[in-house]
């Protein structure tokens, strides 16, 4: 906390202070910014940086510390650019006193020190680059405090000869024996450029600035790059000249300073610019090509190309200024170019190697008029919401085009398939018999494949090779079919990566398990498993031997034809490239990304860094410069991901895969840079070159530059393991993460904190015991264990030993839990803790909460403002503040000292869902998002607060201002304070808003809608309850619990009286947390702690659990209390399934109009009641006619989208309006137009090994889908397609507990179909029929002999059975999921299946020998091919 300060001052007398590392010293000089990523010992030895105090625009410096020097080729420098250090300081935002690297000897720190070179940390670097950027390059001097200012002058360095410094006294020859003879002048040559010469087979001579020159020395001349002025070198461009200004002068190149010379010897000027151009990723235009070049520079002076004479022209011009990087004589062989710092780019124009054989030409492109885009269908794990915001962005880009898009998704709740984006929607299964039926009915000319997951690449490889593409003349626009089955076969992938001498990790493919174990002899234990064609490694696993490879393999071939053995590497560094590359060979990198977890956590369960912390310069641009040579050679167009495994002891890697499409790593690539992936793919799927493409956030610079970023973003995935039973909790190979958060700072701390918050918002609780075996092989919360250890006292060593987390990040970590010793020290008494210890605390990204030991949030809140420790805005520009942003993409950080912008229009704050889980998913983005949306219609600024990559929400061009910052207290009122906004919409976003709002109510913050008080009146379980017996609305009967202590035993006395079963229910949770239905005393007791340890603050309610009763959802819209219109959807299961797993049904099917008026009734009530302004929705039972309210939510719910979507009526638009406080007409009950919606939930449990598949109170969904008809079994059918379930052809196996004689007239209409049917023992000894196929069910299940198991567990089980002994249902419907058979365990979904299966077979006109059903597809039969022109078409969506 107390290291030596000292003080930045520019010439204009702004000041920058910070804390001194390296040499303790006063140096002045000229003030320049550099806005790579990566090569800080790269560029402190470049002697261009002569005489001038550097700042490096990326927070996160010295992470991989300075290697040991080392001779490499031709006796230069293995890692630096010359001998010492030019640079006369350094200024940085954060310096890493804990370097990790396997090359590392010595910190920057130490090496700065050595070197009397001085440091300056703890800066704003982004505000003294922007400084910059407006006043252009400075004088400035760095004073230690202690020294008077006065002592220290301004240096110009641009007045002295900088050169001559800098410049070598005698000539030296490298690579003697080289075939060509090279002389090279140095003005500052840096050791790259040599190399680069040498390697191609030359002979160098570096000879002095001054060195006379004579053509018979050479075959070619080369001039370097250096410092200053270029004027200054008067004898070197005599020398020049003499050489160049002749008949048949030999080559010349020129390179950065070297091109000025050159320019200035043959006649043309030179001039100073503003703050020159100092970074990778310059981009230059090469003319004659128009192939654009991402480039290394450094220089502060250029040519104008105006003074060119005769025979000369400009070669490359820099894409964003527009400043000439190049000439070249138009009959010499004379070139001189600003292009690369001495990469292994360098010669690229001097070799013409410039056209690309295989490219189009832009002129032969043919646009299409009509794209048809697929969808990814309902969320599941490993295919998630980022498919929502992919394909959003491809219409939008699209529509920009003036082209007609159609797009088939059946997830209801996704933004794309809302009004107003594409021209048509069709909600039907993404099979390729769908897809071809539409593309028959729509005739379009293109398709894309690559914006809907793994489902669409699928569907669309499958309609290639059955020549449906080719029969309808549709072209695959973007990556072809052919590069597409080549990063997906693995076999063809290797082979081709071996033609251009890339190596894969031994792995090879087999399609058997006898292939498969011999393959494993081959490659050696530990190897991996992975099927082949799966998404999210599925089907993915670690095997140490031949058993456990057996097993593995066994369950894969379920899911795929094919399985890879690939060699573990286990323990390796991940790393990923996201890499954008157009139909004319133009190809770039946006984003670099680091798994924090070691290969053998899959990258969607890993904590992910971006930009990587951890790789120096080398590893950075071989990584890279492979991935375009791999990408290239595959011929991929648009967007795709390389995903790299690192030895973290050498510089060895392997490609592990290539994903040829939009992943969830493109989405959180577009978030973490601000580079938007999916709408520039779209584009170059459309033939339009990247260079033409402007930067959509600069607005001035090209589209084809590699962002640079100034801060660090974090990604950590959301698991929601407790929701299901059985389940294992570790992590690997196969994703079972729910959703993921990204977080932005600008120390990695900052970020890596808030992320963990955003993840769970009771992260402070998270204090888990330290387990050896956790820390070995990781489980969910492997990352708080981690946290526990380093409070405990292991060394960084021993927790890189146990997890192979490189110890760069365990540092930090350490930091993290080190600075809470500190703050745990201050507990008794906060008022005593210095100014310093808070302020650290806040930029290590504490918040107020974790802070507040013993006082409250906001004693701290008052304490930090008193004070003035704030956080500032800074704003996502892609060009780390180079050039100024037009889009306010923004976050929060305490690392900085001013905010990127002002605050004066006012805003409409609208607050997003948060993180995808269980429970809040993409339907609540549709509503913030609608939300917005209206808002903007009605001519409202908006400002959306979200913090999810995955969101169409969190995408900087649907609102004013994004802050991509946490939903919470906190940070919602700092931002309201800084903003004053007209007012704060709750409503929109699910239950985490509502979390918050009586918080902000409290500080006066104004929130628009319902009153904040009357949330809490039905948030709170009690309130609410008391509130409906008040008001004489039946509910069942309830008990508030006070004090756990007493509450079991007033619980128990409940039960008594009331009968089990009963249900524990807690206040203001989402998706029926902790919710359980208990039976017993015992289970009576495990629930009510754990619903005491989600609801702390507030109460605790039982009640008792009516059981086969209807349940009915009715979402609603409501002004001052009064309704203006109802939805209402009913559930096919009976009560006791939660909404979010049930099958709903709007307009309802079995509801009288008795019972509909009672329903009309008790919502007038209740939202009289609770004076809601905004949405609201209800929760009813129905049993022997009776009504009873079971809870009431006062925002959007689950079910908005589809009940919007399908009666016609966009119920946010009109609640917006409401809140608003426009005078709206009521549309009173939405009847529909004529069709039938129906909802299914899309589940994922074949990615959460073990977990029971059973539904009950607490939701287990990871998404949902919807489809229409003329009546619900149509609707029914096609939803349940779309979820991937397959109709059954011929035996189906029954096992249905008690509900024989229910199930009757059912099991008998399935036998009139002609299926073989088979039970369980019980279920046939009651049927007393195939009593002789007794053999064991599991061998049927092992041999794939049933096309369909129907299993329903006992009548009182209420989903979730606390026994822990595993039952033959459990095994059953475990192994019908594992093996991919279609599972039905609910009796009522039974029941409509077969009442669908009934018309379906006598529509299909089959006849139905006793052998089986030889039924394929829906499709056939003519009524779902054509639509009586009286009703709107029943595959597409009414759009109006």
């Amino acid at each position: 906390l107390f290291k030596k300060m000292a003080t930045l001052i520019l010439e204009d007398g702004t000041t920058f202070k910070g804390r001194l590392f390296g040499a303790n010293a006063s140096v002045s000089g000229e003030v320049v910014f550099q806005t790579g990523m990566v090569g800080y010992p790269e560029a402190l030895t470049d002697p261009s940086y002569m005489c001038q105090i550097l700042t490096l625009t990326y927070p996160l410096q010295g992470n991989y510390g300075i290697p040991q020097d080392e001779e490499s080729d031709f006796g230069l420098s293995k890692w630096f650019e010359s001998s010492k250090i030019h640079a006369a300081a350094l200024i940085v935002g954060e310096v890493s006193q804990n370097p990790s690297h396997w090359s590392s000897a010595m910190s920057l720190d130490q090496w700065l020190k050595e070197q009397g070179i001085p440091g300056l940390e703890g800066v704003d670097t982004r505000r003294l680059t922007k400084k910059i950027r407006e006043k252009g390059t400075m004088l400035g001097k760095l004073v230690v405090d202690g020294t008077p200012k006065a002592n220290v002058p301004f240096d110009n360095p641009d007045q002295r000869n900088l050169v001559k410094e800098v410049s070598m006294k005698e000539p030296r020859v490298f690579n003697p024996s080289g075939a060509v003879r090279i002389t090279a002048v140095d003005c500052g040559i840096k050791y790259n450029q040599i190399r680069c010469l040498c390697q191609r087979g030359a002979c160098v001579t570096v000879v002095p600035w001054d060195h006379p020159l004579d053509s018979t020395d050479f075959d070619g001349l080369f001039l370097s790059n250096g410092p200053g002025d270029p004027q200054f070198c008067t004898e070197t461009i005599d020398n020049v000249r003499k050489v160049v200004c002749v008949d048949n002068p030999k080559p010349v190149f020129g390179i950065c300073l070297g091109n000025q010379l050159l320019s200035l010897a043959i006649g043309a000027k030179t001039y100073k610019m503003k703050y020159g151009n100092r970074g990778h990723n310059q981009p230059c235009i090469h003319k004659g090509t128009d192939r654009c070049f991402i480039t290394s520079q450094n220089h502060g002076f250029a040519v104008d190309p105006l003074t060119l004479p005769q025979g000369w022209d400009v070669l490359f011009t820099n894409a964003n200024d527009q400043t000439s990087e190049g000439i070249v004589h138009n009959t010499k062989h004379i070139f001189r170019y600003h292009l690369p710092m001495g990469t292994n780019s360098l010669l690229p124009a001097f070799q013409l190697h410039l056209t690309y054989p295989g490219s189009t030409n832009p002129e032969e492109f043919v646009r299409p008029r009509k794209v048809l885009i697929l969808g990814s269908g309902g969320l599941s794990i490993g295919q998630a919401g980022e498919f929502d915001y992919s394909g959003s962005q491809a219409i939008k880009a699209l529509k920009e085009e003036n082209i007609q898009t159609v797009l088939i998704n059946p997830n209801i709740a996704t933004v794309q398939t809302s009004k107003g984006l594409a021209d048509k929607v069709y909600f039907l299964p993404l099979t390729p018999e769908y897809v071809t039926q539409v593309i028959k009915n729509e005739r379009p000319d293109g398709v894309l494949l690559t914006f809907g997951g793994q489902t669409a690449l699928n569907c669309g490889v499958q309609l290639t090779k059955r020549g449906v593409l080719k029969k309808y003349a549709v072209r695959v626009l973007g990556t072809p079919v052919a590069s597409i089955e080549m990063t997906e076969d693995r076999k063809i992938f290797v082979e081709k990566m071996e033609e251009i001498n890339e190596h894969v990790a031994p792995s090879e493919a087999a399609v058997s398990v006898e292939q498969a174990v011999a393959a494993a002899e081959r490659i050696g234990y530990p190897v991996l498993v992975r099927s082949a064609f799966a998404l999210g490694g599925l089907g993915s696993g670690f095997a140490n031997n031949r058993e456990e490879l057996t097993s593995l393999v066994t369950s894969a071939f379920a899911h795929t034809s094919q399985v890879l053995v690939d060699k573990s590497l286990k323990g390796w560094k991940e790393i990923e490239y996201e890499v954008v590359r157009d139909a004319y060979d133009n190809c770039i990198t946006v984003c670099n990304m680091e798994n924090i977890d070691p290969l053998g956590i899959h990258t969607g369960e890993s904590i992910v860094v971006a930009p990587s912390q951890t790789l120096n310069d080398y590893e950075y641009n071989m990584l890279r410069n492979t991935a375009i040579k791999v990408i290239r050679h595959l011929g991929i167009i648009g967007e795709c991901n390389i995903q790299y495994a690192l030895n973290p002891e050498s510089e060895q890697y392997y490609i592990i895969e290539v994903n040829a499409r939009l992943s969830r790593s493109s989405a959180l690539a577009s978030k973490a840079t601000g580079y938007p992936l999916a709408y520039v793919a779209a584009k170059l799927g459309l033939g339009i070159p990247l260079p033409v493409l402007k930067n959509s956030v600069t607005n001035q610079t090209t589209a084809n530059f590699e962002p640079s970023l100034d801060y660090c973003v974090v990604k950590v995935p959301r698991w929601d393991l407790s929701k299901f039973l059985r389940v294992s909790t570790k992590i690997g190979s196969s994703m079972k993460s729910v959703g993921e958060v990204m977080a932005i700072g600008r120390s990695f701390e900052e970020a890596f904190q808030k992320a963990l918050r955003m993840v769970d918002e009771n992260f402070l609780t998270c204090l888990c015991p330290v387990v050896l075996q956790e820390l070995q092989t990781p489980t969910d919360k492997r990352i708080f264990v981690l946290a526990a250890a380093l409070r405990a006292g292991y060394t960084v060593d021993r927790l890189y030993d146990l997890t192979k987390i490189d110890r760069w990040f365990l540092h930090k970590m350490k930091n993290i839990t080190d600075h809470e010793k500190v703050l745990e020290s201050y507990n008794q008494d906060e008022s005593a803790m210095p100014l310093e210890v808070m302020r650290k605390a806040k930029q290590l990204g504490f918040s107020d909460k974790q802070i507040a030991l013993a006082v409250t949030e906001l004693a701290v809140r008052k304490m930090r403002r008193d004070w003035s420790i704030l956080p500032v805005v800074k704003q996502i520009d892609t060009v780390a503040a180079e050039w100024p942003a037009y889009t306010n993409y923004l976050y929060l950080t305490y690392n900085g000292t001013e905010n990127d912008l002002g605050f004066g229009d006012p805003h409409v704050i609208v607050i997003g869902s948060g993180v995808y889980r269980i429970g809040s998913s993409v339907e609540f983005d549709w509503c913030a998002v609608g939300c917005i949306m209206e808002l903007r219609k009605m001519g409202y600024k908006t400002i959306m607060v979200n913090y999810n990559p995955e969101t169409v929400s969190t995408d900087y061009d649907m609102c004013d201002r994004l802050y991509f910052d946490e939903i919470s207290f906190e940070v919602v009122m700092d931002i309201y304070e800084m903003e004053n906004p007209e007012g704060v919409i709750l409503s929109m976003g699910g239950q985490l808003p509502n979390n918050i709002a009586m918080s902000l109510h409290r500080q006066q913050c104004r929130i628009l809608g319902t009153s904040p008080e009357f949330i809490d009146s039905a948030e709170n379980r009690f309130k609410f309850s008391r509130m409906l017996d008040t008001i004489g609305i039946s509910q069942p009967l309830w008990k508030e619990l006070t004090e756990i202590e007493v509450s079991t035993e007033q619980a128990m006395k409940f039960c008594e009286t009331a009968g089990y079963p009963c249900l524990v229910r807690p206040s203001y949770v989402l998706s029926g947390a902790a919710m359980n239905v208990a039976y017993t005393d015992s289970d009576l007791e495990k629930y009510l702690s754990s619903a005491v340890a989600v609801s702390k603050e507030y109460p605790v309610v039982i009640s008792k659990f009516i059981q086969e009763a209807k349940e009915i959802d009715v979402d609603a819209v409501a002004c001052d209390g009064v309704v203006m219109a109802i939805a209402v959807s009913e559930h096919v299961e009976n009560a006791g399934v939660h909404s979010g797993d049930a099958t709903l049904v709007t307009p309802p099917q079995d509801i009288n109009q008795k019972t509909m008026e009672r329903i009309k009734m008790i919502v007038h009530a209740i939202g009289q009641e609770l004076q809601v302004t905004g949405p609201f929705n209800l929760q009813l039972i129905a049993k022997d006619d009776q009504l009873k309210v079971i809870e009431c939510n006062v925002r959007v719910s689950r079910s908005f989208p589809f009940v919007s979507k399908t009666l016609g009526v966009d119920l946010v638009a009109l609640a917006t309006r409401v809140i608003m406080g426009e005078k709206m007409e009521p549309v009173g009950l939405m009847k529909g137009v004529g069709i039938v919606g129906v909802k299914v939930p899309q589940f994922s449990f074949s990615r959460l090994a073990g977990a029971d598949v059973v539904l009950g109170v607490e939701m287990t969904s990871t998404g949902e889908v919807a489809c229409f008809g003329e009546n619900r079994y149509e609707a029914y059918l096609k939803a349940m397609l779309s979820t991937g379930f397959k109709i059954p052809k011929k035996n189906i196996l029954l096992s249905i507990g008690s509900y024989k004689s229910e199930l009757l007239p059912t099991v008998q209409a399935l036998e009139s179909l002609g299926y073989d049917l088979y039970a369980s023992l019980g279920t046939a000894d009651f049927y007393t029929e195939h009593g002789d196929k007794q053999r064991n069910i599991l061998e049927y299940l092992e041999d794939h002999h049933f096309d369909m198991v129907i299993n329903l567990s006992m009548r009182n089980s209420g989903g979730r059975r606390l026994s822990s002994f595993v039952t033959k249902g459990y095994r059953t419907r475990r192994m019908a999921i594992d093996y991919s058979v279609p599972l039905i365990i609910d009796i009522k979904c039974t029941k409509l299946f077969v009442q669908v299966a009934v018309p379906l077979f006598c529509l299909c006109r089959l006849s139905l020998p006793r052998q089986g059903v030889g039924v394929t597809m829906p499709f056939t039969s003519e009524r779902l091919q054509t639509t009586p022109p009286s009703c709107p078409p029943s595959l597409t969506l009414p759009l109006g």
